[in-house]
Formats: C-alpha cells, sequence, structure tokens
C-alpha cells in the first residue's frame, strides 16, 4: 500500500474534493492528484469517488470507509515519527493547548510564563475556541491537551483533572442601580429577580456557564433579556461599558484594578460555582514537556495511571 495515496485521499477530502486546491496543499499538479487516486482505487478494486465528468461530487459508501481507515493509519504514523523526536530531544517541541479564550486570557498567562523560562526550547500555542472545539482539537489529534471548564470531563476519551474553581459576577458601571439602590438595600446580596430587571450580556450558550444561568432563571420562573452574548468575557465588558446591560462573567476575569471603572457583585450564591479542567487523550502517552505543563497548572504530579 503507498501511503503517498492515502495522503491525497485524506488532502482531497480536506478540501471539499476540490482536486486543484488538494493539488496546491499536496505541493502537486491536479493531473498528478488524478492519477495517484485512479491508482489507489486499482489497488483497492473499487470506486472511492463518485464523479461528474472530471469533477469529484462526493464519497462513496466504500470510499468513506477507506477515508477513516486512511485518516488513522497517517495519524498512527505521526504519532511514530512524534516518538522519535521525543526520543532524540524532549526538551523542544511545540505544545499546542486547545482552551478557552477566558482560560488562555486569564488562567494561562503565569504559567504560560514559568513553562517558558524552564523549556525555552518549547513553543506554546494557543489554539483558542467554544468548549466543543477545543474539544475536538485534542481529539483530533490537533492540540496536545485540552483547558475548560466541565465539558472536558465529559468526554470518555480524555483524562481530566481539575486545576481551578470559580463563580459568576454580575458587572456594571458604578452608577448602575444594581450598584447602588438594589446593592444598598440588601446588605450587598443580589437576586435573580434583580438581575431580570435588566438587559443581561454573557456567555455564547455553548459554554457551561450559559446552561447554568439560563436554569436558574427559568426555575424562578423569570425570562431576562438576554441583549448579548459572546465567545469571550473581554467582550462582554466592552459592551457593558457602553451602557447596553450587566455582565454575567466568570469571576476570574474581572480585575477590579485593570476593569475600572467597572464594578462585580459576587453571583456565587445564585449560580453556585464551576470547575476548570485540564484534559489529555486518554490513548496517548504525552510528552514529557506536556506533562510538566499540567503539573504546573495543576500544581501536583500528574498521574498517568
Amino acid at each position: 500500500m503507498n501511503l503517498q495515496r492515502l495522503r491525497y485521499l485524506r488532502e482531497i477530502a480536506r478540501r471539499d474534493l476540490n482536486l486543484t486546491a488538494a493539488a496546491v496543499a499536496l505541493h502537486t499538479s491536479q493531473p498528478g492528484v488524478s492519477r495517484q487516486i485512479l491508482e489507489l482505487e486499482e489497488e483497492l478494486g473499487c470506486q472511492i469517488f463518485e464523479r461528474r465528468g472530471r469533477r469529484l461530487t462526493s464519497l462513496t459508501e466504500p470510499g468513506r470507509a477507506a477515508l477513516a481507515i486512511a485518516e488513522r493509519v497517517l495519524d498512527d504514523i505521526e504519532a511514530l515519527r512524534r516518538v522519535g523526536r521525543e526520543w532524540t530531544d524532549s526538551a523542544a517541541g511545540t505544545l499546542t493547548i486547545a482552551t478557552t479564550h477566558t482560560q488562555a486570557r486569564y488562567t494561562l498567562p503565569a504559567v504560560v510564563a514559568q513553562f517558558r523560562q524552564d523549556h525555552p526550547r518549547v513553543t506554546v500555542t494557543l489554539r483558542q475556541g467554544d468548549p466543543e472545539q477545543v474539544v475536538r482539537s485534542v481529539l483530533e489529534g490537533k492540540a496536545d491537551l485540552a483547558i475548560a471548564t466541565e465539558a472536558v470531563s465529559r468526554v470518555e476519551q480524555l483524562r481530566a483533572t481539575p486545576f481551578l474553581e470559580w463563580s459568576h459576577v454580575a458587572v456594571m458601571p458604578p452608577e448602575h442601580p444594581l450598584a447602588t439602590e438594589f446593592f444598598n438595600q440588601s446588605g450587598g446580596t443580589i437576586s435573580v429577580a434583580n438581575l431580570a430587571q435588566f438587559p443581561l450580556l454573557t456567555y455564547d450558550a455553548a459554554f457551561a456557564g450559559r446552561n447554568t444561568i439560563d436554569l436558574v432563571f427559568a426555575d424562578a420562573g423569570l425570562s431576562p433579556e438576554m441583549a448579548i452574548s459572546a465567545l469571550d468575557a473581554d467582550v462582554i465588558k466592552t459592551y457593558v461599558r457602553l451602557g447596553l446591560g450587566v455582565g454575567l462573567i466568570a469571576s476570574v476575569a474581572f480585575d477590579p484594578i485593570a476593569d475600572q471603572p467597572l464594578i462585580a457583585l459576587d453571583c456565587r450564591h445564585l449560580f453556585g460555582t464551576k470547575t476548570s479542567f485540564v484534559a489529555l487523550p486518554a490513548d496517548r502517552t504525552p510528552r514529557r514537556f506536556v506533562t510538566r505543563f499540567v503539573e504546573l497548572l495543576t500544581g501536583k504530579p500528574l498521574n498517568h495511571a
């Protein structure tokens, strides 16, 4: 079996069956790509692609099966190469972290700085996205580890370790009614009824914290105006400064000094606490510097069991 043909098959699928785009990505010619696929079909004894003239229109059923196997084979070959690189130089390489914006912006900087000081020959790459994208990046082999809240702990293929507990805060200008009338009358405690009187700005539905917020309001029989949802706390705070509503964000994403003049009111009693996890693929042995990063983040030795 010619591995080059498997690479061509994978690249064509990645390029939405566009032979020209696949040829460019593979640094070869379109006729060369077409010839390799025809030879692969001949070798397998079945048709991999449906065609309309010279254009590929879809994968056949055996083609889909062949693609899945090809991807596994090529991933395994890359894993073997990583083992070789690890053996020859365990102190150099790239650490790719899939994480959310909040973790990348507020939780990880000190850890990344210490890691880079300890491992100056390791490049750190941050792949930011929502929790679902974070999980997918690791499962697809595009990242070494995943850092997010709760979502990564529910995936069987990942081995997750908790490292941080946080809660929500309500963010607003100091002159906002919640910061004056309601806050002063209740001695520093706000209710969901207080919050529901104002437009709310909070995380996108893809984030675990948003689901909790929605459930708490629903249980109280309230339907507040969710004026704006966003993927990260910095965007939410920007629109809060414009007076568009009250922001509900992770407590770790609020700095009383850097975020002035905004203030934050504790909402732990309303929405409870959340746990952030770092997760590694359960079926892969992490490189030494990946293990070291996890240990820096969690503050304890990594259990490989």
